[in-house]
């Protein structure tokens, strides 16, 4: 599709609500890890979509599916931020709009190296992960299938964008703490709960106002 960044970031949002869970349990867990612990959280996805990605195969890694898999995508200001944005998706529960969201962002070099280094399986879509037609790579030369301008697109009303934004890198089971890089936030007031929320921590990645991150 198009060359890929020197250092390309990858984001994980969640409501901030959750960030505690996060920060005491060291990572951030997958879907499948999260019900099989029987763990509660401020669950800001679509629910028959998440069903979806529990049965859905991921082809490179044979056995595995969606669920399975921690979500980041590739770029801030996600359309999925923007669906919570809205808050007016007829199979979105969650209506308390983007303020409370966090963006967790991380390296994907740093992540993939550590993957690697600890047998733990990745991979990247090109498109929605929760799709059922989206191809899944688990190679770094394979990153020019994402279409680069698609994800860092701000207008993404053409279909093909839209589909190309929503590309993501999925890390199984559980992504560690300590791989997040940076917080990014809507404004003070959430910036100073983040701070609160991580103080003590062994891992306190810096906190900062990106309000270009948001709708």
């Amino acid at each position: 599709m198009s060359a890929p960044p020197l250092n390309p970031k990858i984001y994980h949002i969640t409501h901030v609500d959750n960030l505690s869970s996060i920060v005491a349990a060291g990572c951030i867990g997958s879907d499948a890890q999260r019900i099989r612990q029987g763990l509660a959280n401020t669950n800001i996805g679509m629910t028959e979509i998440k069903k979806r990605r529990l049965a859905l195969n991921i082809g490179c890694h044979c056995g595995t599916k969606v669920g399975e898999y921690v979500p980041f995508y590739f770029c801030p200001r996600s359309i999925m931020l923007f669906l919570l944005y809205r808050g007016n998706h007829p199979d979105l529960s969650y209506k308390d709009g983007q303020r409370p969201i966090v963006h967790l962002e991380a390296d994907l070099n740093t992540v993939v190296e550590w993957a690697e280094a600890n047998a733990r399986r990745w991979a990247f879509s090109k498109s929605n992960a929760g799709a059922y037609y989206t191809e899944f790579f688990n190679r770094l030369d394979q990153l020019d299938k994402i279409d680069w301008e698609a994800v860092a697109a701000r207008d993404f009303r053409n279909s093909i964008v839209k589909e190309g934004k929503q590309a993501e890198f999925l890390l199984f089971d559980d992504s560690p703490w300590q791989l997040i890089e940076r917080i990014g936030v809507i404004d003070q007031r959430i910036m100073e709960r983040v701070s609160t929320i991580i103080e003590g921590a062994e891992h306190q990645p810096p906190v900062s106002i990106r309000r270009g991150w948001y709708y």
